[in-house]
């Protein structure tokens, strides 16, 4: 099963600043509390015991917050000097970790994924790497994904700005940590989605899986307020 998990909690939230300032983007208060604290508890009720958090921008707020364990889930934290991207958080984080497979989450986002399945399918079907995907009505805001038979993903296409349905990554991976260092560079900036995933879809196997839980995405004001509402109901 998944022991680990990497949290990238180093974004600026720009599209944020108006609504919450002076804090990063996944300390934004949610019903009173931090958002993370969310991604924390979902993490524990699915038996994962330490969390990597890749922080930047006001990295010491988050640090002063969660020290070194929060719920009785172990922290350890890479905080980039200079900004690294989707990628390079993620590849810092990952030479503090000697787990073969480690769960990838976005600090800024919340996809209810039910991670042992997930795990299973990743495992099944031998996925060096794995996305979780789910498929929303109006996929303009995102590019959509594409697969073959097999759940192989075939193609990433750019957001077309055309309100149609899609299929979407929702920002949850499995990572074969070793295959993945070997295949990006380090201490560089670089985004997993169009620096890796994209360009390696032929060398690697990348797998999609489709889930139906719930999913928002904080970045933008509108759905920040949405998650005032959604999350008095949460489950966890």
């Amino acid at each position: 099963m998944l022991n680990t998990a990497i949290i990238l909690a180093g974004g600026f939230g720009t599209r944020l600043q108006d609504v919450v300032k002076d804090l990063p983007k996944p300390l934004a208060p949610v019903n009173d509390q931090a958002f993370l604290n969310y991604q924390f508890k979902y993490l524990k009720h699915y038996g994962i015991q330490h969390v990597i958090l890749s922080v930047g921008h006001l990295a010491e707020k988050i640090q002063e917050q969660y020290k070194t364990n929060f719920l009785g889930i172990s922290i350890t934290y890479v905080i980039e000097k200079e900004p690294l991207g989707t990628g390079g958080g993620i590849r810092l984080a990952l030479e503090t970790c000697n787990e073969k497979q480690v769960l990838v989450l976005n600090g800024d986002s919340f996809f209810d994924v039910p991670i042992d399945q997930f795990y299973k399918q990743h495992q099944s079907q031998a996925s060096v790497v794995s996305l979780a995907l789910r498929q929303v009505k109006d996929a303009s805001r995102y590019g959509t994904i594409e697969r073959d038979l097999h759940n192989r993903i075939i193609r990433f296409r750019e957001k077309s700005g055309e309100h149609m349905p899609g299929i979407i990554n929702g920002g949850i991976y499995i990572l074969n940590r070793t295959i993945f260092s070997e295949n990006t560079p380090a201490s560089k900036n670089f985004s997993i989605e169009k620096d890796f995933f994209e360009t390696k879809l032929e060398q690697i196997k990348i797998n999609g899986y489709l889930f139906d839980g719930y999913f928002i995405d904080i970045g933008i004001p509108e759905d920040y307020q949405q998650a005032q509402h959604d999350f008095k109901g949460f489950k966890y």
